[in-house]
């Protein structure tokens, strides 16, 4: 395994007064309570001096998870990214209690910047209960030990955009190929196997944080594999413009985001200077735990249309 970028000694002013560490993953997604309704929290980068979409998800679901009983659980996230947050600022994350229902309750966070809305959630939370449980078989793909670090690919190619990569303290990754033609005329694809790093405490909602995290790294990359490999695995400039626009996400099995997770990706459709995304996401013993859907801007970058 490679060396992982050092730890940051107090590089994030911790919640609570404590200070966070980059590789406290509990402390990445977690936010500050300052009023019944209202909770504040610091986001590393995703792209340089810009929040990194995924932690502010995840941000919103921890404001939302505040507010509801120890017995709801989120089984669905609505996301949409209206402006990229300063990561040299806190975001300040507003609940709204939109329904509290017997089986059903709902919530709206919005996450507000100098005075400007950067970030809009609506999640949803229910009780547990009891029913038919179908669904397919898990995809065949190589088991996580059978496969490469990306980490190493990613050191060796480009090791100072490596360094600066705060998710790689967090998270394990392996990458699987998408297969050399599409299975459909159209349709990219790729697989990932990604983990916590760390043992992550027994709370649900602590792990469909993690999740929602880590279902924001790559499904906009899935929307360009037509034109270019992830950052992490290749040694040239990206010739497109990335950006998500919306993220949705159904949580359906009880899981560990610290045990090994598959997610399948495709994508079915780019067009008008946006591409569409879908994850299947798998335990390591075949349930099958999530869905994940985004909408991404992709266009030429600057530097290709220079060209």
């Amino acid at each position: 395994m490679p060396v992982r970028p050092e730890t940051a000694t107090a590089t994030e002013q911790g919640l609570g007064g404590v200070q966070a560490h980059s590789g406290d993953f509990v402390a990445l997604l977690d936010v500050e309570r300052l009023e019944r309704d209202l909770f504040r929290g610091r986001c590393h980068d995703g792209m340089p001096s810009r929040a990194f979409g995924g932690q502010v998800a995840a941000q919103a679901l921890a404001a939302a998870g505040q507010t509801v009983p120890e017995d709801r659980t989120a089984h669905s996230l609505h996301g949409h990214f209206l402006r990229p947050g300063d990561t040299a600022r806190p975001l300040v994350y507003t609940v709204e209690r939109v329904r509290d229902g017997s089986s059903y309750l709902s919530r709206r966070v919005t996450a507000v910047q100098g005075g400007e809305l950067v970030f809009t959630l609506t999640a949803s939370f229910k009780r547990p209960e009891t029913a038919d449980d179908r669904q397919p078989a898990m995809p065949r793909t190589p088991a996580p030990p059978d496969l490469p670090d990306m980490y190493e690919t990613w050191a060796r190619n480009n090791p100072a955009d490596f360094a600066r990569a705060e998710f790689c303290r967090v998270l394990d990754m392996r990458y699987v190929p998408g297969p050399p033609e599409p299975t459909t005329p159209g349709l990219t694809e790729q697989k990932l196997w990604i983990r916590a790093s760390e043992r992550l405490p027994d709370a649900p909602g602590l792990h469909a944080r993690a999740l929602a995290y880590a279902s924001d790294l790559f499904l906009a990359p899935a929307a360009a594999l037509s034109h270019q490999l992830p950052r992490m695995l290749r040694d040239e400039p990206s010739s497109v413009f990335l950006t998500s626009l919306d993220h949705s996400v159904w949580f359906h099995r009880p899981f560990r985001a610290d045990e090994w997770m598959l997610f399948a990706q495709r994508s079915p459709t780019s067009v008008d200077g946006r591409g569409l995304a879908f994850a299947d996401v798998w335990s390591i013993d075949g349930s099958l735990i999530a869905h994940v859907v985004q909408e991404t801007v992709v266009r030429p970058s600057r530097a290709a249309r220079r060209r």
